[in-house]
């Protein structure tokens, strides 16, 4: 799913959620730079200023589901 994280306070809460609820790999891919979503450094290394391309690895459809409905309010429409 697409994302925009406008807010440093996005960026932070993103990073949280993705470090203290989920278990499972969640990758943020930019271009051809992708790091871990736990990561913050590794976001603040991104410019964020564009949208980025995240992913979570999981056979658990309901984690999954649950993860990019979570992520619906950054979700980049084209």
């Amino acid at each position: 799913m697409r994302i925009q994280l406008n807010k440093i306070a996005d960026i932070n809460v993103f990073q949280k959620t993705c470090s203290s609820i989920y278990e499972e790999n969640i990758y943020v891919k930019q271009d051809k730079q992708v790091v871990n979503a736990k990561s913050l450094l590794g976001l603040y290394s991104l410019d964020l200023s564009q949208p980025v391309e995240v992913t979570i690895e999981t056979d658990d459809k309901h984690v999954e589901e649950n993860f990019y409905k979570y992520l619906k309010k950054w979700e980049v429409k084209e």
